[in-house]
């Protein structure tokens, strides 16, 4: 009898180690949005945690470690807890935990790595890392005056895009200032520009001396619309007392008269020609 005793109580003991092992979680990373993140923006992450249907699991923490490249805004928590063994029922055996975090600004192109610690009544803190995919797909602008005429009030704006990738849809705003005010639509609609390519937009305004604001708008190559907002001086100097606007004879206008002189002389020429005809004939 004593012999059965000790038998059982090395099989409990042998048993007990695997009953309070029972919990078993795995996490995962299902979702972040926007895919690929943007250094500088915010993103969306869903972990799923599987497991939590085993009560053996107790209380379960899970921890998103905040740490380059991601982090979080003042007053939000990086911990979401639950108890083990009241999912089953409604939820199934997995949990979402959601979180916004912010991208790093420094954040490199590609995988990057991201750190959560999973911790139990049952086991010590288990790490996990995930990759989270970042692409900086904003765009960057230098923006000029190249010219205004000063006979036309016609101002040129010459737009360089200086970033890394292309854009569509680029549209020129000119919101209402006091240093410009624009005659018609304060809306040029410019359309495509690669990397390192200029274009130019024109508008027709009265300007005054001073630093002009302007929104440019654009959609990404991961189609999200965006808009950079900058600030160009305008010096009225610069464009005054100019050769090509002297008595607003520019370049254009002495080609236009060319070209009538040009006709006229064949015009004349020609009536001159039919008239000797006639002459002749008479003779």
């Amino acid at each position: 009898m004593m012999k059965k005793s000790v038998i059982l109580l090395c099989l409990i003991l042998l048993v007990m180690p695997l009953i309070s092992a029972r919990c078993v979680l795995d996490v995962s990373l299902i979702n972040q949005d926007p895919y690929p993140a943007i250094p500088g923006d915010y993103v969306k992450l869903v972990f799923q945690i599987d497991g939590l249907e085993e009560r053996e699991c107790g209380d379960v923490s899970f921890e998103l470690n905040e740490k380059f490249p991601i982090s979080f805004d003042p007053g939000t928590s990086n911990i979401f807890s639950a108890e083990a063994g009241i999912f089953e029922r409604t939820y199934g055996s997995f949990l979402l935990v959601p979180f916004k975090v912010r991208v790093d600004e420094d954040a490199l192109d590609g995988e990057n790595p991201i750190e959560a610690f999973v911790s139990t009544k049952r086991a010590d803190d288990i790490l996990y890392e995930f990759n989270l995919t970042i692409e900086d797909a904003r765009a960057d602008f230098e923006v000029f005056i190249k010219d205004y005429d000063t006979t036309t009030n016609i101002m040129t704006l010459e737009i360089l895009n200086t970033g890394e990738n292309d854009v569509y849809a680029l549209t020129i705003d000119i919101p209402k200032q006091d240093n410009i005010q624009v005659k018609g639509s304060p809306i040029n609609i410019v359309g495509d520009l690669d990397s390192n390519d200029y274009t130019t937009a024109d508008f027709e305004a009265v300007m005054q001396d001073g630093e002009i604001t302007l929104d440019l708008l654009y959609i990404d190559e991961i189609n999200v619309r965006r808009t950079v907002t900058k600030n160009i001086p305008f010096e009225s100097s610069y464009f005054i007392g100019r050769k090509q606007d002297e008595n607003g004879r520019g370049t254009g206008f002495y080609v236009v008269i060319l070209v009538i002189v040009v006709l006229v002389g064949w015009w004349l020429l020609k009536k001159y020609k039919k008239r000797k005809k006639r002459k002749d004939r008479r003779i």
